[in-house]
């Protein structure tokens, strides 16, 4: 009986082993694929420019994009911190704005009738007929190209909240009240941990939308940033700049994504993830 015991524990601990293991492999031959497949994209770009002998001011090799990271005259460090803090700051503030509101919705279904629908108006807005408004109340800089990324990628995070705020099991709900639990006991205990899917759905959403939000501000008024140095270099047909500042464009847009992902796996078990 015990040599039966036994020989169910070792397979048992064999197992835990093996699932971590195979789980590693499968991560990093996923990143492995993703790797190859942009190196592949950069060579084929080299390749097509090479072959066809494309003007530079149309199409630059990446060879001579990213040889304008080695020129000083474009600032890339703090353009890019600007522009880093710009879309950061404006997710952020999404972020908070989104949760809070959609728990008060979730709080006063009167609130929920007086306002979201206004929300769901002014989502309508285009945000670049925004963007000059923005210039006369708070002039030009970060703050209203923060403001201008917070109100672009504010919605998602507060429709998809509420959304998983209202998906929560209604008897879980009864069971907590019963029991004398109050709102926040019920938000902690039950609300968040259920809508935290919907919560990272809607996190995913706007953190692309972010990096648009903080461009459209530069583009329209600004006097630092990647969207603003993008503009400058238009003028003298800098197209190896233009691609080299959507390219780190790009990486702060993926970096911030990832960083939602990590968040998700760390909060979120797999099975009650929303894809």
């Amino acid at each position: 009986m015990s040599e039966a015991a036994n020989t169910t524990g070792d397979v048992a601990a064999t197992r835990e082993r093996t699932v971590p293991e195979d789980a590693g492999r499968e991560a990093f031959g996923r990143i492995g694929i993703i790797v190859a497949v942009h190196l592949a994209a950069l060579a084929a770009w080299q390749i097509l420019v090479d072959i066809l002998d494309v003007p530079e001011f149309i199409l630059p090799s990446p060879l001579s994009t990213f040889s304008t990271l080695l020129q000083p005259q474009y600032g890339w460090v703090s353009n890019s911190l600007v522009t880093t803090a710009e879309i950061f700051g404006g997710y952020l503030l999404g972020l908070v704005a989104g949760v809070g509101l959609a728990l008060l919705f979730s709080w006063s279904r009167l609130l929920t009738l007086a306002l979201l629908p206004l929300f769901v108006t002014l989502n309508m807005i285009p945000k670049v007929a925004l963007g000059p408004l923005f210039i006369v109340w708070f002039s030009y800089g970060i703050g209203p190209n923060i403001l201008i990324a917070f109100s672009i990628c504010f919605f998602p995070i507060l429709l998809t909240t509420a959304r998983g705020l209202k998906e929560v099991e209604p008897d879980l709900l009864d069971l907590v009240r019963s029991l004398k639990g109050s709102r926040w006991q019920v938000f902690t205990k039950i609300q968040l941990p259920g809508s935290l899917p919907y919560i990272f759905s809607g996190m995913k959403v706007a953190a692309i939308l972010a990096v648009a939000g903080a461009v459209v501000g530069e583009f329209i008024a600004s006097d630092k940033g990647l969207g603003y140095l993008m503009i400058q270099v238009q003028m003298s047909l800098d197209t190896a700049a233009m691609f080299m500042a959507v390219i780190l464009l790009t990486m702060i847009g993926v970096a911030l994504y990832l960083l939602v992902l990590v968040l998700e796996h760390l909060c979120v078990v797999k099975d009650a993830r929303v894809q």
